[in-house]
């Protein structure tokens, strides 16, 4: 039995994943975080490169290979902007975040983005494209959405999962 639970922080790029992913460990959380982007790049889990949207394919069934043994442990923070590839036994909870469109425009500008890709991903965040992604891959009942715009939001988000943890192992290991 897993003493710590599996969580999946999905949304848009720009939204704040990885700064929140960042925070939580760095305010205690003892879980492990995993960037899909980093485990992709250092085990060359692509398929290909697109040139019109300026990013590699991700090979999606060599990325799961990578991620099996390690999910089944538990204790995972998994951060990347898709999740309908993964399997839903994976997670006991999926943080969903957003952002205002403009602050979500600025932020991936500043990283350089093209205007194709840049258009792209706002849209992606208008239609609430990751948000349906993951409701429709995972029980509604465990995927939750988090405004992630300002310093007040991260600080709430931190709390809230943190409670969620605590309370996650409250009920499944000190029964």
């Amino acid at each position: 039995m897993r003493r710590k639970p599996n969580i999946l922080i999905t949304g848009t790029p720009g939204v704040g994943k990885s700064k929140l992913c960042e925070e939580l460990i760095r305010n205690g959380l003892d879980m492990e975080w995993i960037e899909v982007g980093q485990v992709a790049k250092q085990c060359n889990c692509y398929s290909g490169y697109d040139e019109e949207l300026e990013c590699h394919i991700l090979n999606e069934d060599k990325v799961l290979d990578e991620l099996e043994s390690r999910m089944e442990e538990g204790g995972k923070i998994i951060d990347y902007h898709g999740c309908d590839f993964f399997p839903e036994r994976w997670f006991d909870v999926v943080f969903v975040l957003r952002t205002n469109n403009t602050l979500l425009y600025d932020r991936l500008e500043k990283r350089g983005y093209s205007t194709k890709k840049l258009q792209n991903n706002v849209e992606c965040e208008i239609f609430q494209t990751l948000l349906e992604e993951a409701m429709e891959s995972y029980d509604n009942n465990i995927v939750h959405e988090l405004r992630n715009e300002t310093y007040a939001d991260m600080e709430r988000n931190i709390t809230h999962i943190g409670a969620w943890v605590n309370q996650w192992i409250k009920d499944n290991v000190n029964k």
